[in-house]
């Protein structure tokens, strides 16, 4: 296959460049998707609606965890790497993590759930198990459902497992933070609204560390998982790894959950969290190595004729469509950290000018390329 069919055939396979658009009214997932949101919005407005005494510990948690946003949506955007996903993409992933999975879902069948447990093993064991044995089912596959709308919503922009990670990853990030400022709030209810700011920064402070290996990670996970189900691009259907990635997904979310009944009291119970951690990154960041495959590929194929041509180097090309250690490698070629990212943005920008003008050669695209060109 020539270097310009290649590209052709990668900005096809890939959806790169096509827009997204959320307002679909002939597709049923918008009407699902905006059901989830409407009934996750009034369960909020039914929540909290009530509980005026509690507004500055509220207002003090949507502050905190607001803020709490930003490194994650930089670490995200980071990672985010192959020409980006649109951001509203993104943001209806969030969207429907925060207020449908969380409020629309999870809330009442998390409620449910936990009674059974309770009534049926008791307090002792609803105490130590019931948590792990409910939100790993509900939550995940609740998320998850959102990722499937957003699969019904835009078919050629959702197709690898490293989108899946990465909408996943907003997905489970906006269930984080909704379920944070909910924690904030019933915690202020359960100290009767006594210093209920300073109820919001001890929750704050044990939440926001915790959620590092979170609903964000386990959504990551579990959606990878379900698009190597899917398999919805070319040669990467494996449905056993799929089916392990998520299981792995809920045995995290179970484990985290119900980590005191694993520790049973013993000395393993101030090491347990650390364990649990460090498993959770090592799993985490071996998905993400084996599921940005495609997208690698695909960016190879998309700046091959632009390498071809001389405009990207061989290592520039290694670098922006490879790990970490190439672009390391890279970095040392250039000599210089700053310009070796000035670069890898510039073959970024031009990758993703190429897949919006879908291969054609217009005003941007030349000066996408004539800007790389300039900084080589």
């Amino acid at each position: 296959m020539s270097g310009e069919a290649a590209q052709l055939a990668a900005i096809e396979e890939s959806g790169w460049g096509v827009p997204f658009r959320l307002f679909q009214p002939h597709n049923l997932a918008f009407w699902v998707y905006s059901l989830g949101l409407g009934g996750g919005a009034l369960a909020i407005v039914r929540y909290f609606g009530t509980g005026g005494f509690y507004t500055p510990a509220l207002n003090g948690g949507v502050l905190l965890f607001a803020l709490y946003l930003v490194p994650w949506l930089l670490l995200l955007r980071r990672q985010n790497r192959y020409t980006a996903q649109p951001g509203g993409l993104l943001a209806a992933g969030f969207a429907w993590g925060g207020v449908a999975a969380a409020f629309w879902i999870a809330l009442p069948a998390n409620t449910a759930l936990l009674e059974i447990w309770t009534k049926a093993g008791g307090t002792a064991f609803a105490g130590n198990w019931a948590a792990g044995l409910t939100a790993p089912i509900n939550e995940e596959w609740g998320k998850a459902l959102g990722l499937v709308l957003l699969i019904g919503l835009a078919p050629r922009l959702v197709r690898s497992a490293y989108d899946g990670f990465i909408i996943g990853a907003f997905i489970g990030l906006g269930f984080q933070v909704f379920e944070d400022v909910l924690y904030v709030y019933n915690g202020a209810a359960q100290t009767f609204g006594a210093n209920q700011l300073g109820t919001s920064l001890q929750v704050f402070l044990i939440r926001g560390v915790s959620g590092i290996v979170s609903h964000a990670l386990f959504s990551a996970l579990f959606c990878t998982g379900l698009m190597w189900v899917l398999g919805r691009a070319r040669g990467e259907r494996q449905v056993l790894l799929g089916v392990v990635t998520m299981l792995l997904a809920m045995v995290f979310h179970f484990a985290w959950d119900d980590m005191g009944g694993l520790g049973g009291g013993g000395p393993l119970v101030p090491v347990l969290p650390f364990a649990i951690a460090a498993v959770e990154l090592a799993t985490l960041f071996a998905v993400l190595r084996r599921a940005a495959r495609r997208e690698r590929s695909w960016m190879r194929d998309l700046l091959g004729p632009e390498a071809e041509a001389g405009v990207v180097g061989p290592a520039l090309l290694d670098a922006v469509s490879g790990l970490r250690e190439d672009r390391r490698k890279f970095r040392k070629q250039v000599h210089s950290r700053r310009r070796a990212r000035h670069l890898l943005n510039a073959a970024g920008d031009l990758a993703r000018e190429i897949s919006r003008a879908g291969g054609s050669e217009t005003a941007r695209v030349a000066h996408a390329r004539a800007e790389l060109e300039r900084l080589a």
